[in-house]
């Protein structure tokens, strides 16, 4: 579909500009959303970034590849609006692997690892828009630099080449961080099921 419509716009079909913003718009704001962190900043970016788009489309050498070509307009509006924010991030920090590990307890004298039983929590939970909150916050939690690589990989169903192209570091880069990404995102979640589960108990 989003193909089609580049390849619409790009051959001068007014009536093509509509739906492709239709389809953009709101992939591009929730990206730009859990990246900025701030609703407000993230309409500016959504609006930045489909101007952008129209102004620049004759660049588009590939309609094929106008989902990444996109989303590098949406990342560079997102810095430039990060930088001039007043909730603009501190410095990126890498994620130490022994910050993700599992929490552990003591059972019978040995150390166990304790990770939530997500399959014992209740169908209409997991399917309540509370847990979608709860995936969003996890993913806030991450810091920037991995956040991108998982909104991109996860969220958007991008290729790790597209990811590398669109965030100018290696497949390679990519890969290392979208598995502490993910790691850092699980055990966000695993803390806050058990911490669920501990207060359905009581």
């Amino acid at each position: 579909m989003e193909v089609e419509l580049a390849r619409r716009v790009l051959a001068g079909e007014a009536q093509a500009f509509e739906p492709f913003v239709e389809h953009f718009r709101a992939k591009i704001f929730q990206y730009s959303w859990l990246m900025c962190g701030q609703r407000e900043d993230a309409e500016e970016v959504a609006q930045d970034t489909m101007l952008k788009t129209f102004e620049s489309f004759r660049q588009l050498k590939d309609p094929a590849r106008v989902r990444p070509w996109i989303y590098r307009i949406a990342k560079n509006a997102c810095l430039t609006k990060r930088r001039k924010s007043i909730f603009a991030p501190t410095a990126a920090q890498e994620i130490s692997l022994d910050e993700l590990m599992p929490a552990q307890g003591q059972r019978d004298g040995r150390t166990t690892i304790e990770i939530a039983d997500w399959s014992q929590l209740p169908d209409d939970q997991v399917l309540q828009g509370e847990m979608k909150r709860e995936l969003e916050a996890a993913i806030r939690s991450v810091p920037e630099m991995y956040r991108s690589v998982i909104l991109l990989r996860d969220l958007e169903e991008l290729s790790t080449e597209e990811t590398a192209h669109i965030l100018d570091v290696s497949e390679d880069v990519v890969k290392t961080r979208l598995h502490r990404a993910r790691l850092a995102v699980r055990k966000h979640l695993d803390e806050r099921l058990r911490g669920v589960k501990e207060v359905a108990s009581r």
